[in-house]
């Protein structure tokens, strides 16, 4: 085999690509536009051109890689087929094989995004060194990725690791945008931590520094409980509480050996998952070994690493 392959990341705005060396030293890396015009027909042929463009820089021909990999915002299934990617505007493509006939056979592997990024993880970032691990991204939404025994599993339909709607919530009157009631995105992403802190503050008269904040984000709800502000403090117990409650619903499922916790609002460092561990841990009194809540080191690199991963295994 080739010793370098090649990782796709296909976001709703740019394309992450990168080049690696088998053993997962990252040697180059690029992004280019997501051309998502014409229902993104175009996103392919885009891919295809730039990784050309490259091997050919590189005095290199598309023979010399062992393939590329690619992370796809969607549930895929194993043959690569894709019934929809809402964000792409893609439906009923095999993405797969038609980068692989643009890439002149190419072999190409592909897999859903949340999965790829948690493959990354677990080869070299956070994860290292485990085989059994969950992933949960904290961003706009919650993704998650689930790998057991090194493999990504994504389910009969692809839609294993759907971890930001899970049902925790009750009573909830406001429907989440998966069509849903009371889902962890709802109370436990950027904005649903943003949500739960305004809730708070239109419920009681507690004095909060928040007060003074127009449009409150996650981040200045996670500053102020940083500081010690008793509302803020409340809202982000609110939230850690519900992860740590769906953490512990998996524990009892699948029995991980770690979380890792990514996304933008993982910024808050061990401060927010020292609070998800203590919820996780006294919802899950039966798992005597507790799984740990780590943090994901890859960043926004971590989806090229597994989706380069998907053609080494």
């Amino acid at each position: 085999m080739s010793q370098k392959c090649i990782g796709i990341d296909i976001g709703g705005t740019t394309v992450k690509i990168g080049v690696f060396q088998a053993n997962g030293t990252l040697l180059e890396k690029w992004e280019i536009p997501t051309r998502k015009e014409e229902n993104g027909k175009y996103i392919l042929g885009d891919i295809a051109a730039s990784i050309k463009e490259k091997a050919a820089g590189w005095n290199m021909s598309l023979s010399d890689f062992a393939g590329a990999g690619m992370g796809l915002p969607g549930p895929v299934l194993d043959n690569g087929y894709v019934a929809f990617c809402v964000n792409l505007g893609w439906k009923d493509i095999n993405a797969q094989e038609e980068l692989s006939r643009l890439l002149d056979g190419m072999p190409v592997r592909s897999s859903n995004d949340a999965n790829v990024a948690a493959l990354g993880e677990i080869w070299q970032g956070g994860g290292r060194g485990y085989k059994d691990m969950v992933m949960v991204t904290l961003g706009t939404g919650v993704g998650g990725g689930i790998i057991l025994n090194g493999k990504i599993w994504s389910g009969m339909q692809g839609t294993g690791g759907e971890i930001g709607h899970m049902h925790v919530v009750e009573g909830e009157t406001e429907q989440c945008n998966c069509g849903g009631y009371g889902c962890l995105e709802q109370v436990a992403s950027a904005t649903g931590i943003a949500r739960v802190a305004t809730r708070l503050l239109a419920a009681n008269e507690c004095p909060s520094s928040l007060r003074e904040i127009k449009n409150i984000t996650a981040k200045n709800v996670l500053d102020e409980a940083k500081k010690g502000d008793r509302l803020a403090t409340e809202s982000v117990e609110t939230s850690c509480r519900y992860l740590g409650w769906a953490l512990a619903s998996i524990t009892m499922v699948l029995d991980p050996q770690v979380y890792l916790i990514g996304g933008g609002v993982s910024k808050a460092g061990e401060f927010l998952t020292e609070k998800i561990q203590k919820y996780h841990d006294e919802m899950s009194p039966m798992a005597v070994g507790k799984a740990k809540v780590l943090l994901a080191t890859l960043g926004n690199d971590a989806g090229i690493y597994g989706a380069a991963k998907l053609i080494l295994e």
